[in-house]
């Protein structure tokens, strides 16, 4: 929760600023997220308020901004798609609110998975994703934020355009004034933090901007030109009851899981990006319950599921926002501006948010890790441009998880092997003196090192620089000690833990072990 008292004068000037800066921008992102989904833009508006109302209260992290987002809508567009064949008949605006219904109860079910997540103590699995793949997160968003803003710079008359070279030549022609915009904008946001940090660099644009464009005429695309945004406070929608059937339930139950995973995966990366930025730590299990819990009143009132937006949040916290107050700034300002001000917000040009935004994908974009590309081991540059790769192109749950079996692939084959030193202790006893992980990945390497016909009776492997990592690793020392009691050899293993003693259940009376053993457990059954 918001604490004052913990606010210094200057922080909650910081923070109410930033917040202002956050909400004017919040407001072409969610139209847009919204004609994504198939959906009015209130409904992504009203996700934006409640979504960014109760993770800035509730959320794991300070000043981080959530709402609606683009890698969720693009999964209520395959659910919109679902539902068009599930309801042949249907057309037009029956249609449409059957999607909205079918998308609401999608945002409720996938907030619960998130609460659940966050309530079993799950969110810790995120460090599982390495610095390259968390790297690849970010250049590959960055790409996205900045490709997003493309659309807004389309040609107005496209007649007689046959190339994308003539494509580019038409939309300078046609949109030069906005490209001028754009220019300013992106100045202001790089010059005058220079100067002074005492009022955000957005919020100046914003201003001068749309001041200087409605005093002097300026014909531009604006805000109102993308959407009528007026409405009121959300209100409770209930759920269409044809929904609450089971076959309704098994094509919901998919898209609800992957709404819930890829706002997961966004929020806590997100989180990640903005501890190394801030160098304070934010709590993962706490953001997925508030995200949840967010989602789940969303889709109650009328809104579809979002997560953590890395742009805005970025946006926020480099205007100076780095308490609660800034983010419940941005979603209670975003509901005035629906409510009250959204003729006002109309005559914002829209080439002035593009240009905030374009500054963002340049600030999100780690360009420190293409230099550190050809210092990187081969695997790691790797995973880091795969990850870029398939967040532009595809998704940004598969580049995440795709990135994390491709790291533990990597690993796994560099430590697939275990090493072995023998020496001999007295005339019929030889020693194997292991060294490295034994797990399924290095079975193989371990079965290569004995020489069970050829060794002398009394045999020894010792375990004491080497750790048994998994049920193979069991399995592997099962199979090698009845095969030694096969050529009527004696086997004694030294340094295994009490967990693979147990475990060894064929053993035999001719394996024995000694008493000053480690008494760690096999990682596979922690």
């Amino acid at each position: 929760m918001i604490t004052l008292k913990n606010y210094s004068a200057q922080n909650i000037k910081n923070d109410i600023l930033s917040g202002m800066v956050v909400a004017v921008a919040l407001v072409p992102e969610a139209i847009a997220f919204s004609f994504i989904a198939g959906v009015s833009p209130l409904v992504g508006l009203y996700a934006a308020f409640i979504i960014g109302l109760i993770t800035s209260l509730f959320g794991g992290k300070p000043g981080m901004i959530s709402g609606a987002t683009g890698s969720v809508a693009v999964v209520f567009v395959g659910l919109g798609l679902a539902v068009k064949q599930m309801y042949p008949n249907l057309s037009g605006e029956e249609l449409s609110v059957m999607i909205l219904h079918y998308i609401l109860l999608t945002s409720i079910l996938a907030g619960i998975w998130q609460i659940l997540v966050g309530a079993f103590r799950f969110a810790k699995f995120i460090r599982l994703v390495p610095q390259p793949a968390l790297f690849g997160f970010v250049n590959g968003l960055a790409i996205v934020i900045a490709l997003a803003q493309l659309k807004f710079l389309k040609p107005k008359d496209l007649s007689g355009i046959n190339s994308t070279w003539e494509m580019i030549v038409a939309s300078f022609t046609q949109n030069s004034e906005m490209y001028i915009i754009i220019g300013l904008t992106m100045a202001i946001m790089y010059f005058l933090p220079k100067i002074t940090k005492a009022i955000p660099a957005g919020l100046i644009a914003i201003v001068t901007i749309t001041a200087g464009v409605y005093f002097l005429k300026i014909d531009t695309k604006t805000v109102t030109s993308l959407a009528d945004i007026s409405g009121g406070l959300p209100h409770f929608v209930m759920p269409d009851s044809n929904l609450f059937t089971w076959e309704s339930f098994k094509m919901i139950l998919p898209y609800s899981i992957i709404v819930a995973l890829v706002g997961l995966i966004e929020s806590l990366l997100t989180l990640s990006v903005l501890d190394e930025m801030s160098g304070s730590r934010g709590s993962g299990n706490k953001e997925a319950v508030a995200l949840g819990c967010a989602n789940t009143t969303a889709g109650l009132f009328g809104g579809m599921a979002g997560c953590a937006m890395i742009g805005q949040s970025v946006i926020n916290f480099t205007s100076g926002g780095l308490g609660r107050l800034s983010s419940f700034t941005a979603s209670v300002l975003l509901i005035l501006f629906v409510i009250s001000l959204s003729a006002l917000i109309g005559t914002i040009p829209v080439a002035v948010l593009v240009g905030i935004m374009f500054m963002v994908s340049i600030g999100t974009f780690e360009f420190s890790s293409v230099s550190r590309l050809k210092y990187m081991p081969k695997a790691d540059a790797f995973v880091l441009v795969v990850v870029t790769i398939i967040t532009v192109f595809f998704d940004l749950a598969v580049a995440v998880i795709a990135g994390i079996i491709i790291s533990a692939l990597v690993f796994a084959w560099q430590h697939a092997r275990v090493y072995v030193r023998t020496h001999d202790e007295g005339k019929d006893t030889k020693v194997y003196e292991l060294e490295g992980p034994l797990f399924f990945g290095s079975v193989a390497s371990f079965n290569e090192l004995f020489d069970i016909e050829n060794d002398p009776k009394n045999i020894i492997i010792d375990f004491k620089n080497a750790r048994v990592m998994d049920i193979s690793g069991v399995e592997a020392i099962d199979a090698i000690t009845k095969k030694y009691k096969q050529n009527g050899k004696t086997l004694q293993l030294r340094y295994l833990s009490k967990d693979c003693k147990n475990l060894l259940k064929d053993a035999g009376p001719y394996c024995s072990y000694e008493e000053n053993d480690p008494t760690y457990k096999v990682a596979a059954n922690i």
